[in-house]
């Protein structure tokens, strides 16, 4: 296992999906060993099947404020985890004098999903379930 940090940023494109998700996953299994944020490539706003999908397993991420890499006040993370190419690239170019670890977890865009608002729910289901799958797996063997 990969020595723990002590604090980790979670990036992806508009921090309203997946990165809000993985940083409400990981403040929730470890938030007493791990700081964790989230950041994204440009502005959005946390989507709201994000938020009902986080809130089945009792985690609120409502209140999330999205920002964008620019937005961050410290960046110096100990880990940065990219779940997009392009927050990978923008993650490549903040780290460029920095000594931080950087690892790419592609994750699935649910935000593509058309459908019925349970099939579109069930994809930003999938895409929380593997994050918790991941985290745990990078950080520790707790579990909801």
């Amino acid at each position: 296992m990969p020595r723990q940090p002590g604090s980790v940023l979670f990036a992806c494109n508009f921090n309203s999906v997946r990165s809000p998700m993985a940083a409400g996953l990981g403040r929730h299994l470890f938030g007493d060993m791990i700081f964790f944020d989230s950041a994204g490539v440009r502005q959005g706003s946390v989507d709201g099947f994000a938020i009902a999908a986080m809130a089945e397993i009792d985690i609120d991420i409502s209140q999330h404020d999205a920002k964008t890499f620019e937005d961050l006040e410290d960046t110096s993370f100990d880990l940065v985890i990219s779940l997009t190419p392009e927050a990978q690239h923008k993650a490549v170019e903040l780290t460029r004098t920095m000594a931080v670890d950087l690892e790419y977890w592609p994750s699935l865009d649910p935000t593509g999903i058309d459908g019925s608002r349970e099939v579109m729910l069930d994809a930003f289901r999938q895409v929380r379930d593997d994050l918790r799958r991941r985290i745990t797996e990078r950080f520790g063997g707790a579990s909801l």
